[in-house]
């Protein structure tokens, strides 16, 4: 291994401080987005509890803000609780956006990686070609075996910068997904807590898709009798 890196020159030193980066990138997202911290399985269920039991003051939902993105979410829905729907549901969006920004952390840096990467190791290549040539112009070509060996040195910088990059595309990617996952399920509980806040809404919700999937709604024109047109 420190033979490649002597190969390579003094481009392989970024890329290596690249490497070490990025890893501690991945490592700490790893970390900081399981689930269970930024999802707590139970705790939308709990929070609807104390809202169906009126706990809703401003230590317990202090407390909720501090546990988790979830946490925070459904906090800021409560901070609202009683203003329009519309209202929450705008508070909750752009306090949904700044945990996206949160949760985001780091990512661009590993994005950067990821594309810095493969161009490092192409300027090392350069560079070390740049040098092999510049010998051969002064000393000829000489060996032939150690010109090839010269220019398998310079592309070593050019394999590192490639291995450096796609684990970090790859791990941008994935954390990306996961976020966007993330989001969803968020979403849907802090939905689910304004319809606990809300219960006339949400029983009208409910009537509404039942009358619909009994027939009891009209279902537009395309639910029609096949004969009404035959006319």
């Amino acid at each position: 291994m420190l033979e490649l890196v002597k190969a390579g020159g003094w481009p392989m030193i970024p890329l290596l401080l690249l490497s070490v980066v990025a890893l501690a990138i991945i490592v700490e997202r790893f970390w900081s987005l399981r689930r269970k911290v930024v999802i707590p399985p139970t705790l939308g269920a709990e929070v609807r509890a104390w809202a169906g039991r009126g706990r809703l003051d401003p230590t317990h939902i202090d407390s909720l803000r501090r546990n988790s993105p979830l946490g925070a979410l459904l906090a800021a829905a409560l901070d609202v609780r009683h203003r329009p729907r519309e209202e929450i549901r705008e508070r909750v969006e752009d306090v949904g956006r700044h945990l996206v920004h949160k949760m985001e952390r780091f990512l661009n840096t590993l994005g950067t990686i990821a594309s810095a990467g493969p161009l490092l190791g192409l300027f090392g290549t350069v560079v070390g070609m740049i040098q092999m040539f510049l010998t051969i112009g002064d000393q000829g070509i000489g060996d032939v075996n150690e010109l090839a060996g010269g220019i398998g040195k310079a592309l070593v910088c050019t394999a590192t910068g490639m291995i450096v990059a796609v684990p970090a595309l790859c791990f941008h990617r994935y954390f990306r997904g996961r976020i966007a996952t993330y989001i969803v399920d968020m979403e849907h509980e802090a939905f689910q807590l304004m319809d606990a806040l809300d219960p006339r809404a949400a029983a009208q919700r409910v009537a509404a898709a039942s009358a619909y999937a009994d027939g009891t709604i009209d279902r537009g024109p395309s639910a029609a009798p096949a004969h009404a047109n035959a006319d």
